[in-house]
């Protein structure tokens, strides 16, 4: 049988995520290891001095979350991973009279199904559920039950012309390469959040889904982002795209797709996972009719090699079906809250 996602309630923790470390300790270190071989160990180190002094530097409000973390690791990782932002994704939402969201999270960092947890969380304006992995402060996908559901996008990476040639050749890799390089320095320079952690302040501070729509649409980023947003009013989801220069909400109307394109701002760019076309067409075509109430829409290219988790989230009746995956393979049992 496979096992279940475990549930840690971490809503009387003032820094959650380092509870969220406490509780689970095999679970983080387990990722750690996977991540220190996926990235290399010289790899990880540099990344995680960098990403330290730009977050000291820039006075994030996690950071010192973030320190208790890596006090908490063996090595040199938490500041990297915490700034990480590498996940494809395919997002479907409705805005029938209670609004939905589907939601399949693509990452290459395999073991993430295999060690996805829930951990119920409180702030002000209430309490909310995030889904996700234990030493990671920032939130990629949540639900706030009576308030809203929000998930985050990788966006296409501004493409150079060496990347185009080298894209064109057939080294994808290449390419993708020299574009995040590029993108560095700019990125160094910026004083925004980082988006993952904004999608932290959102579901601690936001009363409602305006409010979330505002912060979303608003607060100056350090990165680009694609959220996907879904409340609990007839009308009320939209997709938000965010580039460095430029932003576009797209309401749902009656339904909307994101995966790893932008479909509203004119900026070049090259999708950073697979299938971002394929998964937003097959998207598209899953909302047209009848949406399943199980796991059966699960298939690809929405389910694809990369994927770690899909769920399905209402905020107005607080409604979560969620399952761990290694590419197109079910690791855990479904999980139903409500």
């Amino acid at each position: 049988m496979l096992p279940a996602i475990p549930v840690f309630d971490l809503r009387a923790e003032a820094q959650p995520s380092l509870a969220a470390m406490r509780a689970a300790p095999v679970r983080t270190e387990a990722l750690w290891r996977w991540a220190r071989r996926h990235y290399s160990p010289v790899g990880i180190s540099i990344a995680d001095r960098l990403s330290r002094h730009w977050l000291r530097r820039n006075g994030n409000p996690l950071c010192a979350e973030i320190d208790g973390i890596a006090a908490g690791l063996p090595g040199p990782g938490a500041y990297a991973l915490n700034l990480s932002f590498e996940w494809g994704c395919t997002v479907g939402l409705g805005a029938a009279e209670a609004p939905f969201m589907l939601r399949v999270l693509d990452w290459p960092l395999e073991g993430l199904g295999e060690r996805l947890c829930v951990f119920p969380q409180a702030g002000p304006a209430g309490e909310w559920l995030n889904l996700g992995w234990p030493g990671f402060v920032g939130v990629i996908t949540a639900l706030a039950p009576r308030r809203f559901c929000l998930s985050i996008n990788q966006p296409p990476l501004p493409q150079r012309a060496i990347a185009r040639m080298a894209r064109w050749a057939g080294a994808d890799f290449l390419g993708i390469a020299v574009d995040w390089l590029a993108a560095r320095p700019a990125r160094w320079r910026h004083r925004g959040l980082p988006p993952a952690h904004l999608m932290r302040l959102v579901c601690d501070t936001a009363s409602d889904y305006a409010a979330a729509l505002a912060m979303l649409r608003d607060t100056p980023l350090a990165a680009g982002a694609i959220f996907s947003l879904a409340g609990t009013r007839p009308g009320e989801a939209a997709v938000i795209e965010r580039a460095e220069t430029s932003d576009a909400v797209i309401d749902a109307a009656p339904n909307a797709v994101a995966a790893n394109g932008w479909q509203s701002i004119a900026n070049p760019g090259a999708a950073r996972w697979r299938y971002s076309a394929e998964r937003h067409a097959a998207m598209t075509a899953l909302l047209a009719g009848p949406v399943p109430s199980d796991f059966s829409w699960l298939t690809p290219p929405i389910a694809n090699e990369g994927s770690r988790l899909a769920a399905m989230m209402c905020p107005a009746t607080g409604r979560l079906e969620l399952l761990g995956m290694e590419g197109t393979a079910a690791v855990t049992r479904p999980l139903y809250l409500e």
